[in-house]
């Protein structure tokens, strides 16, 4: 199990930019797959992007797709998502996640770790 903290979240206009951070606590954080998924209210989580443990294989939304990047630093224990061009629909609590399974997946349900979120406010 690794722990997750998220930060970066904030009010930004539309157009803007914001870069949130997760910093990942244990030894094996290099071993993990990790990912954003994120949840406006009403709606149900859905997936951002994510990151092999190795770093070497991206796989984002395509709502997302060219405007925010997904990277990692396994000697820091950290996450990042470079988020871009940001939309009002962007607007939603974003969470961190990881997993140790063969392959990084657009669902929920294969991440067993999450952190408490970040919210992110985007306004038009």
């Amino acid at each position: 199990q690794v722990q997750l903290v998220e930060s970066g979240g904030g009010l930004v206009q539309a157009g803007g930019s914001l870069r949130l951070s997760c910093a990942a606590s244990g030894r094996t954080f290099s071993l993990y797959n990790v990912g954003w998924f994120r949840q406006a209210p009403g709606k149900e989580r859905e997936f951002v992007a994510a990151i092999n443990w190795s770093g070497d294989n991206t796989y984002y939304a395509d709502s997302v797709k060219g405007r925010f990047t997904i990277s990692r630093d396994n000697a820091k224990n950290a996450v990042y998502l470079q988020m871009n061009s940001l939309k009002p629909e962007d607007t939603a609590v974003y969470y961190c996640v990881a997993n140790r399974v063969a392959t990084i997946l657009p669902v929920a349900r294969a991440y067993d770790n999450w952190g408490q979120g970040t919210q992110v406010t985007v306004s038009s």
